[in-house]
C-alpha cells in the first residue's frame, strides 16, 4: 500500500454548506445487519476476499448518504444506505472476481444475468446466486412500489449503463489502454453511478414530471451532477486506484498521460473541470430549468417537486465532499481540502469553504462572460492534421455543383439577404457531398448538397437575424415554424422566404418516399439540430463561453448528428436491431468521429469566427477560455484531441465492431451493413477534410470583405460548424 499521497489535494469548489441527517446512527446500525444478511461481510466469493467487517466500518456508507441525503426519513435514509452498500461492494465484488483476473467471457455473463433482478415490469422470476444478486433482488422489491414506472425506466436504464460500461474499464485494463479525455468523461458518466444517484435523489426528494424528465435541462443536471461527483471521487481515490489497483480509469491519470505533464498539474486539470461542470449546473438551474417549467405548463406541485430535485442535487455535491475526506477508502491528507476538513463540519466551517470556494474560482468564471468580439486574431497556422483514410470524389461533382445554384436562385437563398449566388458557388458544398458520397448517382448527390447548402445557410441564418438582436422569442418561433413544415402526413402550411421555402422543398423530395416510421425519426433528426441552435443564441445572449464538456457535445447536435444519423441507418434497411445502434461499440465510433470532424471545422474556422462573426462557439476558443493559454496552444489541444479521437475511431472500427458482430450473434448479411457504416464513416471523415482544404469560406483571402454584422447586412455570420453537420446528411439522400 502506498503511502506517501502523490499530490496534494487542491482547492475544491464547494458552493453549498454541507448538512447531516439526524438519522445516521440507525442508518450504520440498519445497513450493517442488512450486508451481513446478504453475506457481503466475511464472506469469500469463490475464494476471494472482498470485505470483512474493519472495511465495512471504515468505508462507512451510512456517513456517505446521512451527508449527501440530509433531509430523508429514517427508512428513506436506511434503503439509500442500503443501495449504496450493494453498489460499493459490487464494484469491489467485480473488482476481486474479473478485473484482477482479466475473465471478460465471466464478466459478461454475471453483468447479464443481473439485468434479470430489475424487470421493468412484472416479478423476478430469476433465483439469485450470489450477494449482488440477492441484494439486488431485496433491494429492487423495497424500492418499486414507491416510485412511477417512468421513475421505474430511467433507473433501470442507469443502473444497467453502470453495471454494462464495467466491461468498457475491464477492457482497457486489459490491454493497458488509457483513455482520451473526451471519452473518458462520456464512458465515467456512465459507469461510474451518479446518473443512478441523481435517480435515487428524486426517490428521497421528489420525482421529475414525466414531461420533462428526457428534456435538455433536465439531463444537463444530472450529467453535471455526475461529472463533479466523478471528477471529485477520481482525485480523492487516484492513489488507491492507479497505485494500488493498477486501474487505469481515473481522470487524473487520464490528463497526466493526455498533456504530459506532472501529476500534480493533471490534479489540478481535473479539479478545474469540476469546477466548471459545477457552474454548468448553476447556470442551468438557474437559466434554463425556470424557462423549462414555464413553456411546458408545469403545475404549482410539479415546479415544487423540481426546486426539491435541485436542492437535493446540491446536498449531495457538498455532502459527498465531506464523506470522501473522513472515508478510510480515499486518500485525505494534505492540500487546502483537507486542512479545511480538519476545522469541524458545522455551518461556520462551510460558510467559510464557500467563501473561499468563490474567490478561488472567480477569474474562470469572469472570463467566461468576457469575450469581446470581433477582436483581430489573424490566421490560424493549422497542424498537421492526421488523417489515415483516403477521400473519395464523385464522378457526378460538376453536375451537383450547377443544380445547387440553380436551386439556390429558385428556393431564395442566394438573393443577396444572407448569401448570393458568388457566396453559395464559392462555399462549394457539392466538394463536401461529393467525398461523403462518393458512389451516390447524379440525383442522389444533387439532393445531398442541397440539403448541405441548406443547413449551411440556416446555421449563418440563426446568428445573424437573431443573434444580434438577442431575440431568441423570435428563433423560438421561427424553430417550431420549421418543425411543421415537415409534417408527418407530407400536408404543411405555406412556407415563407427562403429559409422555410428551400426546407419545405428538401423535405416533401428526401421523406415522401420514406415508411412512416422512418420519417418520424427524420423529423426528430432535424428538429434535434435546430433546437441546438436555440443553445448557441442563449449562450451569446449571456455573452457566455461555455463548458468544455457541454461544448463537445451540444456540438453535435449542432451539426446535426442525430440527422445524418438516422438517414445513414434508413439506407441499412430494418435489418438491423436497435439494440446494436444502442450499443457501445457503435456510439463509440459514431461520437468519436463527430468529435473529430467538429473540432477540424473549429481548426479552420476560428480565425473567420472570432475575428468577423465575433462568435466564441468555437473549440480553440474554448480551450482557451478554459485553460487560460494562447491561441497557438490551444489549436495544439485541440489537434491533440481530434488526433486521439480518429486513433480511437480506428480502433473501435477495427477492433470492437467485429467483437461486437459476434456478441451479438448478427447474420453475415446484417454484419456487413454494420461494417458498411463504418466504410460511410470513414468516407465521411475524409470527405469533410478534402472540403475544408478545397472551399473558399474560412482561408484569410476569402475574409476581408467581410465587415461587422453591426455594420451590414447580408454577409453570413455563422456559427461555422455547418461542414460537419451537414455532410453526414449527404450519405443518406
Amino acid at each position: 500500500m502506498a503511502t506517501e499521497q502523490p499530490y496534494e489535494l487542491p482547492d475544491f469548489y464547494v458552493p453549498y454548506p454541507a448538512r447531516i441527517s439526524p438519522h445516521l446512527e440507525g442508518a450504520r446500525v440498519h445497513s450493517k445487519s442488512w450486508a451481513y444478511e446478504f453475506d457481503m461481510i466475511d464472506v469469500p466469493q469463490e475464494g476471494h476476499h472482498v470485505w470483512d467487517e474493519h472495511d465495512f466500518d471504515s468505508h462507512d456508507y451510512a456517513l456517505l448518504c446521512a451527508y449527501t441525503h440530509p433531509d430523508a426519513t429514517g427508512p428513506q435514509l436506511d434503503l439509500v444506505t442500503d443501495w449504496y452498500v450493494w453498489v460499493f461492494y459490487f464494484d469491489d465484488h467485480f473488482l476481486e472476481l474479473y478485473k484482477k483476473t482479466r475473465d471478460i467471457p465471466a464478466a459478461k455473463a454475471y453483468l447479464d444475468r443481473l439485468l434479470l433482478f430489475m424487470p421493468a415490469e412484472g416479478e423476478i422470476t430469476e433465483t439469485p446466486t450470489n450477494p449482488v444478486e440477492r441484494g439486488l433482488v431485496d433491494l429492487w422489491n423495497r424500492t418499486i412500489p414507491s416510485m412511477s414506472a417512468d421513475w421505474r425506466r430511467r433507473f433501470r436504464l442507469t443502473t444497467e449503463a453502470l453495471l454494462a460500461e464495467s466491461l468498457w474499464e475491464l477492457s482497457n485494463i486489459s490491454a493497458g489502454r488509457i483513455a482520451n479525455p473526451i471519452e473518458y468523461i462520456e464512458m465515467r458518466r456512465k459507469v461510474g453511478g451518479a446518473p443512478w444517484s441523481a435517480n435515487l435523489v428524486e426517490y428521497v426528494t421528489a420525482e421529475v414530471p414525466e414531461a420533462i424528465a428526457e428534456t435538455r435541462p433536465m439531463h444537463v443536471l444530472s450529467d453535471t451532477f455526475s461529472d463533479a461527483i466523478h471528477m471529485r471521487n477520481d482525485l480523492f481515490s487516484y492513489q488507491r486506484e492507479v497505485e494500488v489497483e493498477g486501474e487505469v480509469s481515473n481522470a487524473v491519470l487520464v490528463m497526466e498521460t493526455f498533456f504530459g505533464c506532472p501529476t500534480q498539474r493533471a490534479a489540478d486539470m481535473v479539479n478545474d473541470i469540476l469546477t466548471s461542470r459545477l457552474h454548468q449546473f448553476e447556470n442551468t438551474a438557474v437559466v434554463e430549468v425556470p424557462q423549462l417549467l414555464a413553456e411546458n405548463g408545469i403545475d404549482p406541485k410539479g415546479q415544487l417537486d423540481v426546486l426539491h430535485y435541485v436542492k437535493g442535487l446540491q446536498d449531495w455535491q457538498s455532502g459527498g465532499h465531506e464523506w470522501h475526506l473522513r472515508s478510510s477508502r480515499y486518500m485525505n491528507k494534505g492540500g487546502k481540502a483537507a486542512a479545511s476538513a480538519g476545522l469541524g463540519s458545522n455551518f461556520g466551517t462551510s460558510a467559510m469553504r464557500i467563501a473561499s470556494s468563490l474567490i478561488t474560482t472567480a477569474p474562470y468564471r469572469m472570463r467566461s462572460h468576457s469575450f469581446t468580439p470581433y477582436q483581430p486574431v489573424g490566421p490560424t497556422t493549422l497542424p498537421d492534421i492526421y488523417m489515415p483514410y483516403k477521400a473519395k470524389s464523385s464522378p457526378h461533382l460538376d453536375s451537383a455543383r450547377f443544380a445547387v445554384l440553380e436551386w439556390g436562385e429558385q428556393t431564395g437563398i442566394s438573393d443577396g439577404t444572407v448569401w448570393d449566388a458568388r457566396m453559395l458557388e464559392a462555399f462549394d458544398l457539392p466538394l463536401c457531398a461529393s467525398g461523403i458520397f462518393p458512389d451516390a448517382s447524379a440525383d442522389q448527390l444533387a439532393l445531398a448538397s442541397e440539403w448541405l447548402a441548406w443547413g449551411t445557410f440556416a446555421d449563418d441564418y440563426y446568428p445573424l437575424v437573431f443573434g444580434l438582436r438577442r431575440d431568441l422569442a423570435t428563433a423560438k418561433v421561427t424553430t417550431a415554424r420549421l418543425s411543421a413544415l415537415m409534417p408527418l402526413d407530407m400536408v404543411s402550411p405555406p412556407p415563407v422566404g427562403p429559409l422555410e421555402v428551400s426546407l419545405a422543398d428538401l423535405w416533401q423530395r428526401t421523406a415522401g418516399p420514406m415508411p412512416m416510421e422512418d420519417r418520424r425519426s427524420f423529423r426528430q433528426a432535424v428538429d434535434t439540430m435546430t433546437e441546438s441552435w436555440l443553445w448557441e443564441l442563449a449562450n451569446q445572449a449571456q455573452n457566455r463561453i461555455p463548458d468544455p464538456v457541454d461544448y463537445v457535445e451540444m456540438r453535435r447536435r449542432t451539426f446535426g448528428s442525430d440527422l445524418t444519423m438516422s438517414l445513414c441507418r434508413i439506407g441499412h434497411g430494418r435489418d438491423v436491431p436497435a439494440e446494436v445502434y444502442r450499443s457501445r461499440p457503435i456510439q463509440a465510433m459514431e461520437n468519436a468521429a463527430a468529435d473529430y470532424a467538429c473540432l477540424l471545422n473549429d481548426l479552420f474556422s476560428y480565425h473567420k469566427e472570432t475575428e468577423y462573426d465575433g462568435d466564441f462557439h468555437n473549440g480553440v476558443a474554448v480551450v482557451q477560455n478554459f485553460l487560460a493559454c494562447s491561441k497557438d496552444e490551444a489549436v495544439a489541444v485541440v489537434n491533440n484531441l481530434m488526433t486521439a479521437r480518429m486513433e480511437q475511431f480506428e480502433r473501435v472500427t477495427e477492433n470492437d465492431l467485429p467483437i461486437m458482430i459476434n456478441d451479438f450473434g448478427l447474420s453475415d448479411e446484417v454484419g456487413k451493413a454494420v461494417l458498411g457504416y463504418a466504410d460511410e464513416l470513414r468516407n465521411w471523415v475524409s470527405g469533410i477534410l478534402v472540403w475544408h482544404e478545397g472551399c473558399h469560406r474560412y482561408e484569410a483571402t476569402d475574409l476581408p470583405h467581410r465587415k461587422a454584422p453591426t455594420q451590414r447586412f447580408g454577409v453570413p455570420s455563422g456559427l461555422g460548424t455547418s461542414a460537419f453537420r451537414l455532410s453526414r446528411k449527404a450519405g443518406a439522400a
